[in-house]
């Protein structure tokens, strides 16, 4: 990100040879919609090496799954027993790695490794009625993917899907676990994980291709910063006999200053020399770090606050940044996560050897799954939401809308204060509200 045209001794421009650039040009014209594709290599030096990438990456990922869900269903029992099977399964750590590498790499995979009654290859599909058991599920990404084997067949009724994946199965000290080394798994073995894929492609586009540029300024910007902290206490030392040094002498002089003054930021002048220090001019500098801060959020869609590792699952008021941006993991939740959930308790039923006694038709069953609050509100902004709350009560029961018996069963019920006031995402139908309000007040004013 920072080099030295050796041949020219020259700095070059930061985003030279990045696909944005005429290399014959140090004074850089920029060309918009020029790709930059990442390799493998490229996205693990990424997030190894920037923590804020890590945030990126990590964050989203750990949101979607810190709060779990809850299943709904007649039977406890059977409930009970999914919720401990999905526990033993880690399935909350396995989905949280795999949109992790959705996000790093591009797509995401879970495996799923099954008992059947019969003797099967993984390139059949998985047959549920003869399922035995759900013996565990891991994660993991693309590196490990060759390549992506879609339908192309215009008549089929998947086409356009992969119906195969070529992964390579060679264990760390060369070990080949099975008869070849890309074995091709059956689609319906898997839960695959992927947001964004172009059109003429099949595998899915890492996050940090487009962010590539941002994260190269955000790069410089800190070294930037760096440079003017470390040169921020500038010394000089005069002395007579120093332009009669030799480099040598000068080098181990160098060393002793910086010895006794704890800075590398030193000159060695002689006595008639003179020595100014030219000083940065320091304003607009917060509004170019907040300009790269800002880019960064639009482009993840993520609230600075939360790239910068605001305490998770909390909003302070006003922040209506954060809020959206939990609304959209709620989102991401409902369209994203929760098949691939569904899709494993339906395994879970599905298996014979597992629980209820033998394989249940998942459809036989009323169940569905609802994810927990994702966020609560601070202490304070809690206690102004309470306040009005309260206020609201007095309206309605000044208004013969509820009984004030009725408001305290809601409000406080049976083991003292509810946390209904936490924000779950529930929608709250306020125009209803407000009309039976109007229609009450009416009703006592006219007659």
């Amino acid at each position: 990100m920072r080099t030295i045209d050796q041949a020219k001794n020259m700095r070059v421009d930061f985003m030279q040879g990045h696909g944005k650039a005429n290399e014959k040009d140090p004074l850089t014209r920029q060309r918009p919609g020029v790709r930059r594709k990442l390799t493998h290599a490229d996205l693990t030096q990424l997030y190894a090496d920037n923590a804020i990438v890590q945030n990126i990456i990590n964050i989203p990922a750990e949101d979607m799954t810190r709060s779990w869900f809850t299943l709904r269903m007649k039977d406890d029992q059977l409930k009970n027993d999914i919720m401990a099977k999905l526990a033993d399964l880690n399935a909350k750590d396995n989905l949280k790695k795999m949109r992790q590498f959705e996000r790093l790499r591009g797509d995401g995979f879970v495996s799923l490794g099954v008992t059947q009654t019969t003797a099967f290859n993984l390139s059949d599909p998985l047959d549920v009625r003869k399922l035995k058991r759900l013996d565990y599920i891991h994660a993991f990404s693309s590196l490990k993917v060759n390549n992506f084997l879609l339908n192309e067949d215009m008549f089929s009724p998947n086409y356009g899907t992969v119906e195969f994946f070529q992964v390579n199965r060679r264990s760390q000290i060369g070990t080949q676990i099975a008869g070849t080394v890309n074995d091709s798994i059956h689609r319906s073995r898997l839960l695959h994980d992927q947001t964004r894929r172009l059109e003429d492609e099949y595998q899915g586009q890492s996050l940090l291709e487009p962010l590539f540029d941002a994260i190269t300024v955000l790069d410089t910007s800190l070294w930037s910063v760096g440079q003017m902290l470390y040169d921020f206490a500038f010394k000089v030392y005069k002395a007579e006999g120093i332009e009669d040094m030799s480099a040598s002498d000068k080098y181990e002089l160098g060393m002793l200053m910086d010895f006794m003054f704890r800075t590398e930021a030193l000159a060695i002048i002689g006595k008639d020399e003179e020595l100014d220090k030219k000083t940065t001019n320091l304003s607009g500098m917060k509004d170019l770090l907040d300009y790269v801060w800002d880019y960064l959020s639009g482009a993840v869609r993520m609230p600075k606050t939360v790239i910068k590792g605001q305490e998770a699952g909390t909003i302070a008021g006003a922040q209506y940044d954060v809020m959206n941006y939990y609304s959209r993991i709620a989102a991401m939740q409902e369209n994203e996560l929760k098949p691939h959930i569904e899709r494993l308790i339906r395994l879970l039923l599905w298996s014979q050897d597992e629980i209820g006694g033998g394989s249940i038709d998942p459809n036989s069953l009323e169940w569905e799954i609802k994810f927990n609050p994702l966020w609560n509100v601070d202490s304070k902004t809690d206690a102004e939401i309470r306040k009005l709350v309260a206020e609201t009560d007095q309206i309605y029961i000044g208004n013969g809308v509820v009984a004030p018996d009725e408001v305290r069963q809601a409000r406080f019920g049976q083991f003292g204060l509810t946390e209904e006031n936490k924000m779950s995402g529930d929608s709250v139908n306020w125009d209803a509200i407000a009309r039976e309000v109007y229609q009450a007040w009416r009703e006592k004013h006219d007659g």
